[in-house]
């Protein structure tokens, strides 16, 4: 059985999962308009794995006796810029999510439930992977800076990037 406060701190991460998502979609939407295929591909995708991260917590809070809450989201902003603009923002969002997610445990051990801390080990190694691959995409950013042949060559480096996740984790 979840604690109170664990339970609401669960369901804030629900929403910031949420809240994610949106993010990543209207990132998305953004790119798709500026002609930026691979970019808005990586994005949709993206988008739709914060929700699976959101849909997971749900479950857990409902499975252990909580109440998964669904609550109203803040919309996103849905202009960017330009797509370094873009990206640094998504790193800057996966930093604020993982000082969440590190919130999160933290309270999980402050009520000594160490089926939740157990439980949140996954969020804790994702949000690891997805620093590391925004902030190597920032690389690849400041690389090119304005070279519009780079631009190209990017965007479809990230579309390579949406296509190997999807197909998993290569064979050993």
């Amino acid at each position: 059985m979840l604690s109170k406060k664990l339970e609401k701190a669960l369901n804030n991460q629900i929403q910031i999962e949420a809240e994610s998502s949106q993010v990543y979609l209207s990132m998305a939407s953004w790119a798709e308009n500026q002609g930026l295929e691979g970019i808005a591909g990586f994005m949709y995708a993206h988008s739709d794995e914060e929700r699976m991260h959101m849909l997971k917590l749900v479950k857990y809070v409902n499975e252990r006796g909580g109440h998964a809450l669904i609550s109203d989201l803040k919309a996103p902003k849905t202009d960017f810029g330009t797509f370094q603009k873009m990206f640094q923002e998504l790193y800057d969002h996966e930093v604020f999510v993982s000082q969440s997610i590190n919130d999160l445990v933290h309270v999980t051990l402050e009520e000594k439930d160490y089926a939740t801390h157990n439980f949140l080990q996954w969020y804790v190694a994702e949000q690891i992977e997805e620093e590391a691959l925004a902030r190597t995409i920032l690389d690849k950013i400041n690389l090119i800076g304005n070279d519009k042949g780079g631009l190209y060559l990017f965007d479809r480096d990230v579309q390579q990037i949406t296509a190997d996740s999807a197909a998993g984790p290569a064979p050993m």
